[in-house]
């Protein structure tokens, strides 16, 4: 591939022909938004059922009689929380730090047997964490079926897959197409994701959209997560950001031995956090946008890390490490272009829960 070119999907082809805005995203093309918008999108999401292509994220094989010890030394959560058929949530970590250099899905498929889901711009790095894995993402598209009625819709076209649990993983077959589903996602909706050879991909789509799902874009993923209150890497997770101040201390596996950035962990445990994510609400229709500060007592305290009107709830929302001090229910500031607007302090998430 010409050097800064970017990477495209396997449904690349179906995106464009309906007439997707087709944006750059961790490396790859992926659709932002369909004519119909991102608030609609959005909406659909919250009300029936909302098909997104993911395949940018990454797939990892890891397979054979070590990798469970592997997984447990590199990432933080504890595999003996889970069993095989199931999926965690989890991180790598920076052993000088603690900060997450990648948040990631753990598909455990069998007892040697499993499959790792790394961030798009991240798979590098989980790689080298993971020796002997086999990138598997050019063999296979990732679709994501998220709404309150993404499992009648898949329902309706492979039956025993709507039937997997919630953090649930588990094979089907449909037609002549073997894959894997699970039951994840990351919208703040129920629903799962697909994993499929990309020969199967384009004919699962225009299956699932037959049945009643509408095609959403990176734009709604976006506000969906941002209403769940849902961190993303780059934005709430990345460099000097560790579980903790996250808000995720339930993804680190204390108990478990040892494992990459454990020792600055419980180090940042033992002195204490100086600042931790939380959520602000503004009134009024204007949206908050990453990097404006908060202001608190006349000072700028924090940055917001994510903002932007919630289609849900019809206002500004944004998230920030604030000092801890700050707590929900305090009232701070934000400077939007020079004009500073009050924002409340709040628990996320924003919308469900």
């Amino acid at each position: 591939m010409p050097e800064g070119a970017l990477h495209t999907s396997p449904l690349d082809g179906v995106h464009r022909a309906l007439g997707a805005r087709m944006v750059g995203f961790g490396g790859w093309e992926m659709p932002v938004s369909y004519p119909a918008g991102t608030l609609a999108e959005h909406a659909t999401c919250r009300s029936s059922a909302a098909l997104f292509d993911v395949s940018h994220l990454g797939s990892l094989d890891f397979r054979g009689p070590h990798v469970h010890d592997v997984i447990q030394a590199a990432f933080s959560n504890d595999l003996r929380r889970i069993a095989p058929g199931r999926a965690q949530y989890t991180h790598l970590l920076d052993d000088s730090d603690g900060s997450v250099v990648d948040d990631i899905i753990v598909w455990w498929l069998a007892p040697d047997h499993f499959v790792v889901l790394p961030n798009a711009s991240n798979s590098e790095a989980v790689v080298e964490a993971l020796p002997g894995c086999v990138d598997i993402r050019p063999e296979r598209a990732l679709l994501a079926l998220q709404g309150p009625t993404a499992r009648t819709v898949l329902g309706s076209v492979i039956p025993g897959a709507a039937e997997v649990a919630r953090f649930g993983v588990a094979p089907f077959q449909w037609e002549s197409t073997s894959g894997l589903v699970a039951g994840t996602g990351y919208t703040g909706e129920d629903g799962v994701e697909l994993a499929v050879p990309v020969e199967a991909a384009e004919d699962l789509w225009n299956a699932l959209v037959s049945a009643g799902a509408e095609p959403a874009g990176l734009g709604a993923r976006d506000t969906l997560r941002l209403e769940a209150g849902l961190p993303l890497h780059g934005h709430e997770l990345g460099p000097g950001i560790t579980p903790m101040e996250a808000g995720l201390g339930w993804v680190v596996g204390w108990d478990k031995g040892s494992f990459r950035g454990r020792s600055a962990l419980l180090e940042q445990r033992r002195s204490g956090l100086q600042r931790r994510l939380r959520g602000l609400v503004v009134e009024g229709r204007r949206p908050p946008r990453e990097g404006q500060a908060v202001i608190h007592g006349g000072t700028p305290v924090a940055e917001l890390t994510s903002g932007n009107f919630s289609p849900t709830l019809g206002h500004g929302i944004a998230m920030a490490f604030l000092p801890v001090g700050l707590v929900p229910g305090d009232v701070v500031a934000l400077d939007q272009r020079g004009t500073e607007v009050a924002a409340t302090v709040v628990a996320t998430p924003f919308v469900g829960g």
